[in-house]
């Protein structure tokens, strides 16, 4: 597997790309937070899964479902899908994932 990376400063910046890059009419996306990464993992590749993209800042977040505004670039947590006019996340928060394992020790070691 080999992995490109697309690091941003802030969550908002990944709520952007994953909300632009979405399929259409794609309302609700998972976003993982693991290990001090806020991600999605997105295949570039789709067919073969040979090559994926983290998409990521540092940070943490809480799991559950956020709202997001891409007009105000702000998201607040909620407890169902309220609005069609906005994006929805889900956190997830694995107690194991070997796929952003290896990419994240992959991304460790280009950074130092």
């Amino acid at each position: 597997m080999k992995f490109e990376f697309e690091e941003f400063t802030s969550v908002e910046e990944v709520f952007m790309y994953l909300v632009s890059v979405a399929p259409y009419m794609k309302q609700i996306l998972p976003v993982s937070s693991y290990k001090g990464y806020i991600f999605s993992i997105v295949p570039l590749s789709p067919i073969s899964g040979e090559v994926l993209m983290m998409v990521y800042t540092k940070g943490n977040l809480d799991p559950g479902m956020l709202e997001f505004d891409v007009s105000t670039k702000k998201y607040k947590q909620v407890s169902s899908v309220e609005r069609a006019d906005k994006n929805y996340f889900i956190i997830l928060t694995p107690t194991r994932a070997t796929i952003a394992d290896e990419a994240i020790t992959v991304l460790e070691s280009i950074k130092t």
